[in-house]
């Protein structure tokens, strides 16, 4: 019964401090995950959140779904996904109409800028961490040689490419080459 509660714990306190959407969670999931329940280790963490971003739909409950199948099996996979989406529910059911009437305020939009920065940096984090662990595994040439290619893909004016194709296209050369 603890391993459970220990998974509400790991997905919900993310959920309720993860403003901005599942992308802003993923780094404090991560830290719950990997640093303080040691369910698995970064390499294995970084694998699911490519996977997850490969597939159609938001990021934090496919991989709540996942690790709490891997932790838990399917009743842990079930209160993974509550526990990521209870936040967000209470939240919207509690505050729906306070929300609704400052939406306009210049406090709330301030509020929202001022977490932004915060939010980038837990992003740049994780980039970071998983630039090391690439690194020590893969090599600085294989790494190097996927970020400047990932980047052109993604960023490159006459090319364009969805993310999730470029992750696909990461996953099939990790497939052949590493």
């Amino acid at each position: 019964m603890i391993l459970y509660w220990n998974i509400f714990l790991a997905f919900f306190i993310p959920g309720i401090l993860g403003y901005g959407g599942g992308p802003a969670s993923i780094p404090l999931i991560e830290n719950e995950v990997v640093q303080r329940y040691g369910w698995m280790t970064i390499e294995k963490f970084s694998e699911v959140l490519a996977l997850g971003n490969a597939l159609p739909g938001p990021i934090a409950t496919k991989m709540a779904g996942y690790i709490g199948y891997e932790v838990g099996g399917i009743p842990g996979a079930l209160v993974a996904v509550f526990a990521t989406v209870a936040p967000s529910l209470i939240l919207m059911i509690a505050l729906l109409g306070v929300l609704y009437k400052y939406k306009e305020s210049a406090k709330v939009k301030r509020l929202t800028l001022y977490v932004r920065p915060v939010i980038a940096l837990l992003l740049g984090l994780m980039a970071w961490n998983f630039f090391v662990e690439s690194y020590e595994e893969a090599g600085i040439w294989q790494t190097a040689f996927l970020i400047v290619v990932s980047y052109l893909l993604m960023e490159h004016e006459k090319i364009k490419i969805h993310p999730a194709f470029v992750i696909v296209g990461a996953l099939v050369y990790g497939g052949f080459f590493l």
